[in-house]
């Protein structure tokens, strides 16, 4: 009887031996890449036989039992994957077991329209076009928040997504990220501040993020903007008319545009527009939650991308004289 374990022992060693060897060896790719997308509940039989359908040149059966005698078969997560290379059974394995799916990665730009942002979205071959034909009141419905204008209403950030994810569940992603900055920024916001909402705030620094040529300028601009408001002076800022202006905008502002009324031309409306113009990002956040401490009220392009800031019209036509008429 002793015989006949030690022997069984022995086999059994000899076995296990034989399949660890085996899991070290680089299994072929039927090209350069295998996309492999494993979904909740695919038992280890049926992950091995996804590994061979996806173009991996191996033994459906031995891969199963691979994952059977590793004792990790259970473990194995879903997600989709990318194996490339020399990808061996006993790597496979470890990547299914920690879940190192494949990621991709869009940036959503600051100063970008909401329109910006769905053209980068559909750029994105990997993900799930699920806003595809949406009116954009319709993709805020099913974002969870119906009625509420989506420009403005996302973070601008770089997010990483798995292959096939939807691009409703990465805007969802960057809509409560602006909520958690915005949030931030509006406790921040200076005593005499002239904001009296979170909206007001995320509506100025998008004004904010588009009149910004230098980053160091943003307080101020925040400032000049900050300061009309509390006199109740026209804002009178280009970007909100061009918005308004929408697709009619041909890349040049003339006279008759700054004229033509619409609910974002601050030339002829009092206030701030009635909702954002962009995204805008974190500085430019703060800066209307903390604006300088100036009395600027005007400030025009030096052409290097700053900006002359005055507190007096004379002192604005004088600036606008020697940088923009070179007088």
């Amino acid at each position: 009887m002793r015989r006949l374990i030690g022997f069984m022992v022995a086999v059994s060693l000899a076995s296990a031996s034989a399949a660890f060897w085996w899991a070290q060896q680089p299994m072929e790719l039927g090209g350069r890449v295998a996309d492999l997308s494993i979904e909740p509940g695919t038992t280890a039989r049926g992950v091995a036989q996804l590994v061979v359908n996806a173009g991996v040149q191996t033994s459906p059966q031995l891969l199963y039992w691979w994952f059977r005698l590793s004792g990790q078969a259970r473990q194995i997560k879903a997600g989709s994957y990318e194996l490339e290379g020399s990808v061996t059974p006993y790597s496979l394995l470890t990547k299914l077991v920690r879940g190192d799916e494949a990621l991709r990665a869009v940036t959503l730009v600051e100063g970008f329209t909401f329109k910006q942002v769905l053209q980068s979205l559909q750029k994105e071959e990997l993900l799930t076009h699920d806003t595809q034909g949406l009116e954009p009141y319709l993709i805020m419905q099913k974002l969870g928040r119906p009625g509420l204008h989506p420009e403005g209403r996302f973070y601008p950030d770089t997010y990483a997504y798995t292959k096939g994810s939807s691009d409703l569940a990465l805007l969802a992603r960057a809509s409560r990220a602006m909520d958690h900055h915005l949030q931030a920024a509006w406790q921040l916001r200076a005593a005499n501040s002239p904001l009296k909402t979170p909206d007001d705030l995320l509506t100025l620094a998008s004004i904010v993020e588009k009149e910004t040529g230098r980053a160091s300028d943003r307080p101020l601009v925040a400032a000049v903007f900050s300061n009309r408001l509390r006199l109740g002076m026209l804002l009178q800022t280009d970007p909100t008319v061009i918005y308004g202006l929408g697709d009619k905008f041909d890349g040049n502002l003339r006279r008759h545009d700054l004229l033509a009324d619409t609910p974002w031309n601050t030339y002829t409306r009092a206030g701030l527009p009635p909702t954002p113009i962009a995204m805008p990002g974190k500085a430019s956040l703060r800066a209307a939650a903390q604006p300088a401490t100036s009395r600027a009220l005007y400030f025009v392009a030096r052409g290097d991308g700053s900006s002359q800031f005055s507190e007096t019209l004379d002192a604005h036509n004088r600036a606008v004289n020697q940088f923009q008429r070179k007088q």
